[in-house]
This record gives C-alpha cells, sequence and structure tokens, in this order.
C-alpha cells in the first residue's frame, strides 16, 4: 500500500506536515482535498482505522463549517448524513490526513506523526 497524503495547498497545517514528511524522507501521494473529495466508502474506512470519532473529521476551524453553522446542525444529524456531508465537499474535512500501512492520522500533531511513522 503507498502512502496517501491528503491536503490542502493554502492550508499552513498541511504544509507543515508535508514539510514534515519530506524532510524524513517520506515517499508519498499527494491528494488535493479541495479538488478530489473523500468519498464516503473513504471517510467510513478511515475513521474505522483510525479509531477516532466522526467529528474528528470535520475541519471545525473553516469557513465553510462556520458559514453552514454545523456546529450547532452536527448533533441532530445522523451518522449517514454527516458522512454524506462530509464527502460533499472536501473543505469540510479536517486535513491533513495520512492513509499509510501503519494506520490513518487525522490533522498534524508532530508527537501523533512520529510514534506511527518513526517507531
Amino acid at each position: 500500500m503507498s502512502t496517501l497524503f491528503v491536503g490542502y495547498p493554502r492550508c499552513s497545517t498541511s504544509r507543515k506536515a508535508e514539510k514534515w514528511m519530506k524532510d524524513h524522507g517520506f515517499a508519498y501521494d499527494f491528494r488535493d482535498i479541495s479538488i478530489e473529495n473523500p468519498t464516503e466508502k473513504e471517510l467510513r474506512a478511515w475513521k474505522k482505522t483510525s479509531g477516532l470519532p466522526l467529528k474528528r473529521f470535520y475541519n471545525t476551524s473553516g469557513q465553510l463549517y462556520r458559514s453552514m453553522g454545523l456546529k450547532d446542525r452536527i448533533p441532530q444529524m445522523t451518522e449517514e448524513e454527516q458522512y454524506a456531508l462530509l464527502a460533499s465537499n472536501g473543505l469540510l474535512v479536517k486535513r491533513p490526513i495520512l492513509v499509510c500501512d501503519k494506520g490513518v492520522l487525522v490533522g498534524f500533531k508532530v508527537q501523533e506523526w512520529e510514534d506511527m511513522l518513526l517507531s
């Protein structure tokens, strides 16, 4: 399995994570989340593999999330509706997402990335 790095070129956190990957010599396939949305199937698989709650996959600091009032809407939504919503626009999804043999990471926390990739 090749390593998939799902990011957004205009996102500073994605750029930091990508720099970290390059600095540590990791090869990966880059996917621009604003052009190629994660599918519902991918999101389900990534959630299962990561062990994270679905709410961790939301880009809660994004303009789109705020403008849609999702903070108040999500608690009333079914899981099915949430997956459909996340798959509808990549900018609703937290980034970066790293998908590799060892697991799935959402967001960039250096310690998490070191623990998974350097151990």
